[in-house]
């Protein structure tokens, strides 16, 4: 049976891309097995079934046979579970899990504390105080998590599960001057988004949007 991942229809241009069912497409990309998506919308999100599925009513959530899991973390987790490819099936999937949890609960805060103060808050009069305290937090995750790739390609020295959490999580600051002061870090971004594996997962998800966009979009 194929998995099924849920995904938006359709979300505005500064969002696209960034989306995190990317991350689960990117994931069964790697591993080359195929997936079908469950479209939704913010009518789907609040039903009483979608709820049921994912509690919060967000996307990503994941339908694999009888199992349901939400989550971008843990499905990712899980389908490197199935696959060398994304991870060590002995016991260093186990590092394999805690660089998944750094990216999301070490470093994802840092980096959306700081790249939402432009994005979702650009002339709201408190920014301007708030920004250092939130650049001063986040130079400091990413001057440790340099020193831990000094020398390695990836995470984990292959690529894994891991890495696909990460580069998602750095992404976001792409459109930030700040990856500029951290080489070690930026190369490293820039080999994951290389994979082939990326690339389609991104296109598949992009052309969702295009196919999806309201008509005053299409004809702007």
């Amino acid at each position: 049976m194929t998995a099924c991942v849920s995904a938006f229809r359709w979300v505005p241009p500064f969002a696209q891309g960034f989306v995190r069912d990317h991350r689960v497409r990117w994931a069964h990309e790697e591993i080359g097995r195929p997936y079908d998506t469950h479209l939704v919308d913010s009518e789907i999100l609040n039903s009483p079934d979608y709820r049921a599925w994912q509690p919060f009513g967000q996307v990503p959530a994941y339908r694999d046979g009888d199992l349901e899991l939400f989550e971008s973390g843990a499905i990712v987790l899980y389908i490197a579970r199935s696959s060398e490819i994304l991870a060590p099936q002995d016991a260093g999937f186990a590092r394999v899990v805690a660089w998944v949890i750094a990216a999301l609960s070490s470093i994802e805060p840092s980096v959306q504390n700081f790249a939402n103060l432009d994005t979702f808050h650009a002339g709201a009069p408190w920014v301007a105080g708030y920004r250092p305290i939130a650049e001063a937090a986040l130079r400091r995750r990413l001057t440790a998590l340099a020193a831990r790739l000094e020398g390695k390609g990836y995470l984990e020295g292959r690529f894994t599960a891991a890495d696909i959490m990460m580069a998602t999580v750095l992404r976001e600051l792409e459109e930030s001057a700040i990856l500029g002061d951290y080489q070690v870090v930026d190369a490293y971004l820039q080999r994951c988004l290389a994979r082939p594996a990326w690339r389609k997962a991104l296109g598949a998800q992009l052309a969702t949007f295009r196919a999806n966009a309201p008509e005053q979009v299409v004809s702007a």
